[in-house]
């Protein structure tokens, strides 16, 4: 079993987490306080802190020729599951900062994925492989 990371973000306000990461991706709600909140994400734990001074557009490097946000977090999930979610923001109408897409097309590490950012400019990324095998490999 893989243990469960734990990652403390930074985000502008509350109201806009407990929407995005509790509405939309319908985390679980921890412990919190006025500060911050604890998140059930996909099974890991995620701590979002009101620290506005820390939110701000990340610099970017070039990643199988896309420009890809240098700090960003997510989830690998099942092929299906990426594909439900992919379709659940697009009727949401969240917009991607990297549209879904097939990345490494046809080499070791195929994957697909998509990056988008919550309400206070955290990068996320969503991956699925069809050979989970894939997600280590050189």
């Amino acid at each position: 079993m893989v243990r469960p990371f734990h990652l403390a973000i930074p985000v502008r306000d509350l109201e806009s987490s407990i929407k995005f990461y509790g509405g939309l991706f319908e985390c679980e709600k921890g412990r919190s306080s006025n500060e911050w909140i604890d998140w059930n994400f996909f099974g890991h734990q995620l701590v979002t802190h009101i620290a506005p001074e820390e939110v701000h557009i990340v610099k970017t490097t070039l990643v199988d020729k896309e420009q890809s946000p240098c700090r960003h977090f997510g989830i690998v999930l099942e092929w299906d599951e990426w594909h439900n979610i992919v379709e659940k923001l697009q009727t949401n109408n969240i917009d991607f900062l990297c549209d879904p897409h097939i990345r490494f097309e046809g080499k070791v590490g195929e994957q697909a994925t998509f990056m988008i950012c919550d309400p206070s400019l955290n990068v996320l990324e969503f991956k699925a492989f069809k050979d989970d095998s894939y997600l280590f490999a050189a």
